[in-house]
C-alpha cells in the first residue's frame, strides 16, 4: 500500500539562508559556535564576531565544507561604534554575547556591572541600529536575540546579568514593533542554563557564594525549578535560532521562544 498523497513529498520547514548574510556575536565557542555553524549549514554567509582570535579560526576550520561561509570578525564589542557599523548589509543578525559574574548586589563590582549592559544590552541597540537600514530596504530582515530564562525570571546573585536579560527582551519587543511594516521581525530564544563555558564557569562561582560543594550546584542550584534536569545543548539553541531567522516566520515576532525544560511551568 502506498502512502497517503496528503503525506507525501511533505517535509519540515527548513532555514534556506543562501544568499543571505548573517552576523553572530560570541561566535567563537558556546551557542553562537553552534548557530554559526547551524546558519552556514542554511547556505549563510557567517559573520562571526567575537574577541577570542584562536576561537574564530577554530570556527572557520570547522565550517569548511558547509554550504555557507564562516568568515572571522574580530571585534570586542564594547567598541560600539565598531559594532554598528559591522553590522552593516546584514539580512540576519543574532546578538549571542554575553558575560556573567555572580555575587551578592552589595559586593557587585559597578564597572563589572556596566560592562555587562554595554556587552548585553547597549552594543545589541548598536548592533540592529546598523543592520535595519539594509533589512528596512529590502523589506526583509531577521533579528534574533539570545536572551535566557532569566530575562523572563530573576535570581539571586545577579544582578546585572538579570537586568541585561530584562533589557534585551524589551529592545527585541520594540524592534518588532517598528519592524513589522518592513519585513523585519525581532524575538528572543530564551533558554535555561546551556552546556557552555559560561555556564561550567558558574558552577565554582555559584558554589562559592551558596557555600555548597561544586558537584552539588547542577542540581540544587541551576536545575533545581527545571522539570527537564539536564543542560540544553548549545546545537538545541541554534536549531530554535535558525528556524526563526528562516522564510516560514513572517508571522513569528515580538515573542520569546523559551526553551528553559519547564522552568517557567511553575
Amino acid at each position: 500500500m502506498t502512502a497517503p498523497r496528503a503525506l507525501s513529498g511533505h517535509h519540515a520547514p527548513s532555514a534556506d539562508l543562501g544568499g543571505r548574510t548573517a552576523l553572530v556575536t560570541g561566535a567563537a565557542g558556546g551557542i553562537g559556535r553552534a548557530c554559526a555553524l547551524r546558519l552556514a549549514a542554511a547556505g549563510a554567509k557567517v559573520r562571526a564576531v567575537d574577541r577570542d582570535a584562536e576561537g574564530l579560526a577554530a570556527l572557520a576550520e570547522r565550517a569548511q565544507g558547509l554550504p555557507g561561509t564562516v568568515e572571522p570578525h574580530l571585534l570586542d564589542l564594547t567598541d560600539l561604534d565598531a559594532a554598528e557599523l559591522a553590522a552593516a548589509g546584514t539580512d540576519v543578525l543574532v546578538n549571542n554575547a554575553g558575560l556573567q559574574l555572580v555575587s551578592p548586589l552589595e559586593e557587585f563590582p559597578p564597572d563589572v556591572f556596566r560592562t555587562v549592559l554595554t556587552v548585553m544590552v547597549e552594543a545589541p541597540f548598536r548592533l540592529i541600529r546598523g543592520a535595519l537600514p539594509h533589512m528596512y530596504g529590502q523589506k526583509w530582515g531577521r533579528i534574533v536575540n539570545v536572551s535566557s530564562v532569566h530575562g523572563l525570571r530573576a535570581s539571586a546573585f545577579k544582578s546585572a546579568y538579570v537586568t541585561a536579560k530584562h533589557g534585551l527582551e524589551g529592545l527585541s519587543k520594540t524592534v518588532a514593533l517598528e519592524g513589522a511594516p518592513h519585513g523585519v521581525t525581532s524575538n528572543c530564544v530564551s533558554p535555561g542554563y546551556v552546556r557552555t563555558p559560561l555556564v561550567e564557569k558558574q558552577l565554582a562561582d555559584q558554589a562559592r557564594t551558596h557555600g555548597i560543594p561544586e558537584e552539588r550546584v547542577l542540581s540544587e542550584v541551576l536545575l533545581r525549578d527545571s522539570a527537564v534536569k539536564r543542560l540544553i545543548e548549545p546545537e538545541e539553541v541554534a536549531e530554535a535560532i535558525a528556524y526563526l531567522c528562516g522564510p516560514h516566520t513572517s508571522f513569528v515576532t515580538g515573542t520569546s521562544l523559551v526553551l528553559d525544560g519547564g522552568w517557567t511551568a511553575h
